[in-house]
Order: structure tokens, then sequence, then C-alpha cells
């Protein structure tokens, strides 16, 4: 009679260990908070969704709010991960130690336009641009606009400029993209989550811009590629910085930007202020790209309200995240990781502490490893008489 328990409980464990190293996560309600950059938002939300399909028991509660509050959030330990398009500079990363850069996706800042009349592909230069929100070119027939389309027909329209009004890693995209391309702008305006915009209308976050531009005529505007398209709006195709081609925003494209960059990289616990592919070499590579990154602290005990398990939620989902979650990135107009940039995020998700302590996933082996511990418990108690099972 106890060979048969001994053997049915063995089978029993055999059973149910995959399930429970599938499902651990699930076993308790468990709220991951976090906040910041508008431009992955819409590939966070998918992840929110797909990632509660497998793990019922874990939400993921997003605020899309700009990266510069989102960093200010991740430095006050006020959420538990925070997302930003600009990775920290030397005075944030000092107010937030222990920060590790975690690369989610690659993305691009299109430059888009409502002109009546005139379809998507308007060609500019990085001096144009820059000219443009600087206040120089103040019509839409200037003669810096016009020469580079001889085939267009362009209106004696003043120029609407619309911008972030908040702290925007996408902000910092894009400046960082004209002070690279424009020595005036450079000097007169510089790169920055915020900036001292010479003109313009201003609003909140990609959607708000993008908001702007769609509903104002003669705009023009800076927003994240899946806003534009998710809205149909127009864009332009900026000139490459080799200076052979005006290059239309896709996949590819922005891939290309980011290929180069993608081998030459800090670790995630490294110094990233000065980490940027913007107007990367190449005939087919689009000059406003960028990756975005997760803020995530090395050691999660300080976080406000953190507990072990929440830990492991968050380290689950990282990893989730740089690998599962990938697969939804091109259907939103994101570049999926390249393997060089996954081995990184591994590398650095691996660092993930809570209490000075290593969070682990609870895996396949971990599973393995209980099953085999219950089951010589089991065997031993069947040569020593400890009963295990109650007697009724």
């Amino acid at each position: 009679m106890r060979k048969k328990i001994i053997l049915g409980m063995t089978l029993m464990l055999i059973l149910i260990i995959p399930t429970t190293s599938l499902n651990v996560m699930a076993q308790s309600a468990l709220s991951l908070n976090a906040a910041g950059a508008t431009f992955p938002f819409p590939l966070i939300d998918k992840w929110r969704v797909e990632y509660n399909k497998i793990h019922p028991g874990v939400t993921l509660n997003y605020q899309s709010i700009g990266s510069g509050a989102g960093i200010k959030l991740h430095t006050t330990k006020a959420v538990d991960f925070a997302a930003s398009d600009a990775p920290l500079q030397t005075s944030e990363a000092s107010a937030a130690p222990g920060t590790l850069h975690i690369p989610e996706t690659i993305g691009a800042v299109t430059i888009t336009y409502n002109i009546p009349g005139i379809a998507k592909g308007l060609k500019l230069t990085g001096p144009v641009i820059a000219n443009i929100f600087s206040g120089n070119v103040t019509h839409w027939n200037d003669k810096m606009i016009s020469t580079l389309n001889p085939d267009l027909t362009l209106p004696n329209q003043q120029i609407v400029v619309a911008h972030r009004s908040d702290g925007s890693g996408t902000t910092f995209v894009f400046t960082s993209y004209l002070s690279k391309v424009s020595p005036d702008w450079q000097t007169k305006v510089g790169k920055g989550k915020s900036v001292p915009w010479p003109l313009g209308v201003g609003a909140q976050g990609n959607a708000g811009v993008a908001g702007i531009v769609k509903s104002t005529s003669y705009s023009i505007g800076y927003v994240e590629l899946a806003y534009v398209m998710q809205n149909n709006m127009t864009y332009a195709f900026v000139q490459n910085a080799d200076g052979t081609a005006f290059v239309e925003p896709t996949l590819d494209t922005i891939a290309a930007d980011a290929a180069s960059a993608a081998t030459n990289l800090p670790s995630a616990d490294g110094d990233w202020s000065k980490i940027s592919i913007v107007n990367e070499p190449g005939n087919n590579s689009y000059p406003i790209s960028s990756f975005t990154y997760l803020l995530v602290y090395k050691d999660l005990s300080q976080v406000n309200g953190m507990t072990q398990d929440k830990a492991k939620a968050i380290v689950d989902f990282l990893n989730w995240a740089i690998h599962d979650g990938q697969q939804f990135s091109s259907s939103l107009l994101y570049v999926p990781l390249p393997d060089a940039v996954v081995k990184l995020d591994e590398q650095g998700i691996s660092q993930i502490q809570y209490n000075s302590g290593s969070v682990p996933e609870f895996g396949t082996i971990a599973a393995l490893v209980l099953a085999i511990a219950i089951i010589s418990i089991i065997a031993v108690s069947a040569k020593t008489g400890l009963r295990l099972i109650p007697k009724y």
C-alpha cells in the first residue's frame, strides 16, 4: 500500500510541477507600477495585455507621462521601474545610483506635417528642419523647402510648429539630431528632454503633438512613428547622414540606423549618457532613430513598497519583454532588439537583487529540483516509517 502511495504521489508531482513553474506568478495578485516615456507606449501597452494573458495574477500599470516625469518618479523610487527614450545624464545617474539601463526596443521620430493636398514624402534635410523649428523658415513655399521638392506646388502659408511641452525623451532624440546636423541649433537651443523652443505650440506627449498636427492645417511636428501610422498622418522623407538619399522611416531603415551602434554599447550598469544612434551612416539609414530604455534599480529592495514576490515578477516581466515580448514590436512599427542587445539586457537583468540577494526566476530547473527533493523525502519516509500522510 505504501509503495502505491509513493508511486501515486511521484506521478502527481511529475504532472503538477511543470504547471507550477509556468503559473507560479499567478498564485497571488501583483501590480507592477511603472511610468515614463510616451514614445514606446503602444508597445508597452501591448505587453501589458499579452503578459497578463500568461500571468493573470500580474498586472502592469504603466502611466504614459513622458520620459522626464518617469525619471523623476524613478529617482524618488516611487515606481517599480520607469521608461525613458533618453538615457540618464550624468547628474541624473548620480541622483539615482544603481540604475540599470535595459534597452527595450528601437523606434523612430518622424517629421509629420499637415499640408492640404500634399501626401507623405515631402523631402527635408536636417538643416532645413532645424531652420523650420528655429523660425528661420516660416512659410511652406520657402526656397529652402521648394528647392528640395521641385515636383510639388507648395502653398504660401505660414508654418505652424508643434512641439512637446513636457520633459520628453522624444524631444531629447529630436533635438540631439538637430544639434548634430545644425551647429546654429546646437549653439542657440541645444539638446535635452526640455529645451527653450524659439517658437511653436506645445502639447503633452506624442499623442498631444500628433493631435495638434492632425487638426491644424499647415502645421508640422515631431512624433514617434507608431502614433503617425495609427492616426494615418503624413510624414517627411529625411536626408540620410551620407547626403545620398531621402529616407522613409520604416522598420528596415530604422534597423539600418541602429545596426552599427548595437554592438558597441556599455553594460547595463555603465555610463549611457553619451549613447545616441541619430544620424548614423548608411544609404538606407533613417537618421532620427533611437533606443528606448527601461530603467530599473539593481537593488529593488530600495523601491517603495517592494516585496520579494514583486521583485520576482519584475525580473520575470523584464526577461519576457526582451524575449517573447519582441514578437509584438514589428506590427507596432518598432524594431525588435538585435541579438547583441538582448544578450546585454540578459546580463543586466541577472544583476537585479532584492535585499542583496539575487532574484531568480522560478523556472523549470527550480521546479525539477523541488520535485526531486519531495520525492526523496517520501522515499525516506517509506523506509523510516515517518508518516507524511495523515492516518484516517
